[in-house]
């Protein structure tokens, strides 16, 4: 009897062994990173543990609810909007959020990702039932910021932030998608039209500036070529002038006697005579330097015949006189 009692006392000392070890391991609690815990004591708020080791009461203390502090995306399904101009269409939004107060997330409001989704969703249709078609096609940026500040008062309570809200598409009906289409075909022919034409009207321009261009130069060339042509003759006169005053200077200064002026003259009159005049003006000095020439020629040929008839030595035909 005593060893089964003893057996029976040791189990029971196991099983409160193991109890008091599982309530201290229960007890201890390890937040981790970007988390945080909210606690309840007797069902009434006791507050909130950030990251680390924390020690709860057991039984008197619980985890009501363990909240991510990391930012959170919500991808919500295409909802259905209407434009101010009665277009139909499907438009599906990306919603950025991040929770600063774990202590509102939990008891703020029942379910708070479907309240975003629903807020959302009514505030889409009341942006959008004031635009017409084309300003809710362009008009991204505008629909983004106004959701998000109505979201982000809304949801402040809640212990939320709304980040960023972005429209991720825009789904018109199919015969607007088919008439926008064949409008922007229509634009971007009109565009290669005009930069066609355009590009046209830049060629036209730069050919009639490069021959326009051309034409100038080359009246420049001629004009230049004309001018040194002119300067070259200048002075080319100048030269022969020069040299022709440097000429008489010479003769000035040598002070020639009158038969090497008259030598000179019959220089200048064969120069003159060389078979292209048709008529010739023979000067009375010129004529008697002439005529001075032929008697001493004469005289010349008569002292050779004499002294060829006293030798006797050779025959030689009569010299016919000169007219």
């Amino acid at each position: 009897m005593l060893a089964i009692e003893g057996m029976m006392t040791a189990a029971a000392w196991i099983v409160i062994g193991i109890i008091v070890i599982w309530i201290i391991a229960t007890s201890v609690r390890i937040v981790p990173q970007a988390n945080a815990f909210v606690i309840e004591r007797l069902g009434v708020y006791s507050g909130t543990w950030q990251v680390g080791l924390h020690f709860k009461i057991p039984i008197i203390d619980r985890v009501s609810q363990k909240v991510s502090l990391k930012e959170h995306v919500l991808d919500f399904p295409p909802q259905p909007v209407i434009t101010k101009d009665n277009v139909k269409m499907h438009i599906d939004t990306v919603i950025y959020y991040q929770v600063t107060d774990p202590k509102l997330f939990t008891y703020g409001v029942e379910r708070p990702i479907s309240a975003i989704e629903n807020l959302s969703a009514t505030t889409l249709r009341n942006i959008i039932g004031e635009l017409e078609l084309d300003g809710t096609l362009t008009g991204r940026e505008y629909i983004n910021t106004k959701i998000r500040q109505v979201l982000d008062e809304a949801t402040d309570p809640w212990g939320i932030k709304i980040n960023r809200v972005e429209v991720k598409n825009i789904t018109p009906p199919q015969d607007i998608q088919t008439a926008m289409e064949k409008q922007m075909r229509a634009e971007r022919e009109r565009r290669e039209a005009i930069l066609r034409a355009e590009g046209e009207k830049k060629s036209a321009i730069l050919v009639a500036e490069g021959n326009k261009q051309a034409r100038i130069l080359d009246a420049e060339a001629k004009k230049e070529a004309q001018v040194r042509e002119a300067e070259g003759e200048s002075e080319a006169i100048l030269l022969v002038q020069q040299a022709t005053a440097d000429g008489l200077e010479m003769l000035n200064k040598a002070n020639p006697i009158e038969p090497v002026l008259a030598i000179k003259s019959l220089e200048a009159f064969e120069r003159a005579a060389d078979g292209r005049a048709t008529k010739i003006i023979i000067p009375s000095e010129i004529q008697g330097l002439a005529g001075l020439a032929t008697s001493v020629k004469e005289l010349i040929r008569d002292d050779d015949m004499a002294g060829v008839e006293n030798r006797k030595t050779v025959k030689t035909k009569p010299i016919e006189k000169s007219k």
